[in-house]
């Protein structure tokens, strides 16, 4: 469940947003997350295309320093990353009746929520010599 996740250089990774209701805290929706996340790396692997994902709490944290405009304070949510090896397989696995049933049960708990899809452009780790 914590291992280390291993993201080929040739995926598509989609950042959902989820956006709590008032005074909704993301320990309150823990239960609808995993299982929701269990539905998709269990069942969208393989042939699926499910590569690997990764759930963060923002923590009302933004760098000034690397933002160019003001850095303002953010609505409370989740971010819900997950790499896949194509967007065709992931709007698949989203259109499936099981993964429906799980995402709307989070989705009592938001008031908004988006996700966007990206093209891995570069990755990297420190070079040991």
């Amino acid at each position: 469940m914590f291992h280390p996740i291993t993201i080929p250089f040739d995926c598509v990774m989609l950042f959902n947003r989820v956006y709590l209701r008032e005074g909704i805290t993301a320990e309150d929706v823990e239960m609808e997350l995993g299982e929701m996340c269990n539905v998709v790396k269990n069942t969208y692997h393989d042939k699926g295309g499910f590569i690997a994902g990764q759930v963060f709490e923002f923590t009302g944290f933004a760098s000034a320093e690397g933002s160019l405009k003001n850095v303002r304070e953010e609505q409370k949510h989740v971010a819900i990353l997950t790499y896949w090896k194509s967007f065709e397989q992931h709007e698949k696995s989203h259109a499936d009746q099981m993964f429906k049933e799980k995402f709307s049960a989070l989705l009592e708990h938001v008031e908004e929520a988006d996700e966007l899809g990206y093209r891995l452009l570069w990755q990297g780790e420190p070079e040991h010599l």
